[in-house]
């Protein structure tokens, strides 16, 4: 878990130099197992992850204030997971599920994707979402090992 979770900031760390977008640049263009997603796409991600964040912080103050089985904060699993998934797709301009299936999305318009056609790229493509994948659920299980550890109200 932790070499997963150190993988990622290491990807996070080098994918901003590589991708052609930033805040001030509008040369958006995909780049295979680096970048998928234009800036529409990414602030569809940071807000999925804000809105996982808040359902995360929620709990834990739900935990806080109701006597809740151990177990059952396991589920804040879900909600920290989505928000890592979230912010980590942002930062990374890279969005797992368009790079499973072989999509990309530069345009203005979130409806709007386009097909990887050159099954090299799609290779890279779905390594960078497995990446991704397992990154968010790394982060989510510690969030929901803490919600089980953390003394709470009973």
């Amino acid at each position: 878990m932790l070499c997963t979770i150190l993988t990622t900031i290491h990807i996070i760390r080098d994918a901003a130099q590589h991708c052609g977008y930033n805040r001030h640049m509008s040369n958006n263009v995909y780049i295979p197992g680096v970048c998928n997603i234009g800036p529409a796409e990414i602030r569809m991600r940071r807000v999925t992850g804000i809105v996982g964040l808040i359902a995360t912080l929620l709990f834990f103050a739900w935990f806080y204030l109701y006597p809740i089985d151990p177990l059952g904060r396991l589920l804040i699993f879900i909600p920290a997971t989505t928000a890592a998934s979230g912010f980590l797709q942002a930062q990374l301009h890279f969005c797992a599920r368009f790079g499973m299936q072989g999509l990309f999305n530069f345009s203005s318009d979130i409806r709007k994707q386009e097909s990887v056609d050159q099954a090299a790229f799609r290779r890279k493509d779905q390594q960078k979402a497995l990446i991704i994948i397992a990154g968010s659920a790394a982060i989510g299980l510690a969030v929901a090992l803490v919600a089980f550890w953390l003394p709470f109200a009973n």
